[in-house]
């Protein structure tokens, strides 16, 4: 079996005790940003498996957009990563 080459590492370990690997990150080609997906890309780079120049590229995000999600995601979890959820969670 052999394993492709990745910059960094293949899998980091999360607070809560899960293992997170490259394969949890959403595809490059992502359309439909549901919070789940924010919130693995905000987490891949959080700690360490994706660096934030890469997710930004990988995944056509801009540097304000990224931000939003990593101040949504510590802010009020989740939850606040959902389209629907935008008005309920943004500061004014």
């Amino acid at each position: 079996m052999y394993l492709k080459k990745v910059e960094g590492p293949r899998a980091v370990k999360l607070p809560d005790g899960t293992v997170m690997t490259q394969a949890d990150l959403p595809p490059p080609n992502t359309r439909r940003w549901v919070a789940s997906r924010k919130a693995a890309v905000v987490r891949g780079v959080m700690f360490g498996l994706i660096s934030k120049e890469e997710a930004l590229k990988r995944y056509a995000l801009s540097e304000e957009e990224f931000q939003d999600w990593k101040a949504a995601l510590a802010t009020h979890g989740e939850k606040a990563l959902k389209v629907t959820s935008l008005q309920e969670f943004r500061h004014p």
